[in-house]
């Protein structure tokens, strides 16, 4: 290489890899810092993009399970408001059996009447009452089934739709909760006093079609027993349908848990630095990036050698 004055190309070469060395270095500098190896689509442009996915997933799935969790509690208001009406309904027997016996006068089958009454109508008070998230439980308006569901307006009829998965395929990311009704009349008891229902015309109708309804005659008190029964047997299904439908979403959320777990292990390996293998590369970078500057200052140092021989 001849020794010119115009041009110094071992210091152009020496700037050229010492800026190729320093922007490694940069690199190197802000994956440790933020601890991301992708922090831009220039790092690397398909893990970028698949990353991105992973992460609308990972909080879909997230978000699902805290669905879940929710549709869990709302089972646990509506199982409690249904104990409390189980101990109503046992209390309406034990007041039938009352009733039933011949050793009570007409009077005092009224006032025993007049308690059950009661007990009907907070039955239905309770069903009615029931929320969760301002959301009726017990009154019917959740007692259909996928068919009848309507998510459409503002407010959703039918069965309640619980969504827990990241996409929208019935199969796979959600299902329906038919919570039941629980008030007095749609279990078949109360609303009806007084002696005049124990008639048989065809105004009032016969004894066993008031079952239930009254408890003011021995007649009425006897055939109640077995409508009491059917009112405890169709509380029952409701809570048993509420505990199976309670324990799937449990499984639910154990299942979105492991996936949820797993994808963020995938996208940790696409997304996170390796600390040790990135510092081994900001030392390397670090240790180029000095040798350029010592090999730029010594290049830039050379053509003072041509100036000594011009001096002579």
């Amino acid at each position: 290489m001849s020794l010119v004055i115009n041009h110094n190309l071992m210091a152009m070469n020496a700037t050229r890899n010492l800026q190729s060395s320093y922007g490694a270095l940069a690199t190197s500098t802000r994956r440790l810092s933020s601890g991301l190896r992708v922090g831009n689509a220039a790092d690397d442009a398909a893990g970028l993009a698949i990353r991105e996915l992973m992460r609308a997933d990972i909080k879909s799935m997230n978000q699902g399970i805290r669905n879940a969790n929710d549709a869990i509690s709302m089972i646990q208001v509506t199982d409690g408001a249904l104990q409390i009406i189980d101990e109503k309904l046992i209390r309406l027997k034990e007041l039938a059996m009352q009733a039933s016996t011949g050793t009570y006068s007409s009077d005092q089958r009224l006032m025993i009447d007049s308690e059950y009454q009661a007990m009907c109508s907070e039955i239905t008070r309770i069903a009615n009452a029931t929320d969760f998230n301002g959301i009726y439980l017990l009154n019917g308006n959740l007692s259909g089934n996928s068919a009848t569901h309507n998510g459409s307006g503002i407010n959703s009829t039918g069965a309640l739709k619980i969504h827990f998965g990241s996409g929208n395929d019935s199969a796979e990311d959600y299902y329906y909760v038919a919570m039941g009704t629980a008030t007095a009349s749609a279990l078949g008891i109360g609303h009806l006093a007084g002696a005049k229902f124990a008639t048989t015309d065809a105004r009032s109708g016969t004894a066993a079609d008031n079952a239930g309804k009254s408890i003011s005659t021995q007649d009425l008190a006897q055939q109640t027993l077995g409508a009491l029964n059917q009112a405890i047997i169709s509380k029952d299904k409701i809570r048993a349908s509420l505990g199976a439908i309670q324990n799937r979403l449990q499984n639910t959320i154990t299942n979105l848990s492991i996936q949820a777990e797993n994808m963020q292990a995938s996208e940790s390996r696409i997304s996170d630095v390796d600390v040790a293998q990135e510092m081994t590369e900001f030392t390397r970078q670090q240790i180029l990036s000095q040798s350029a500057v010592a090999m730029l200052a010594q290049a830039n140092s050379l053509p003072r050698m041509a100036m000594q021989l011009i001096q002579g």
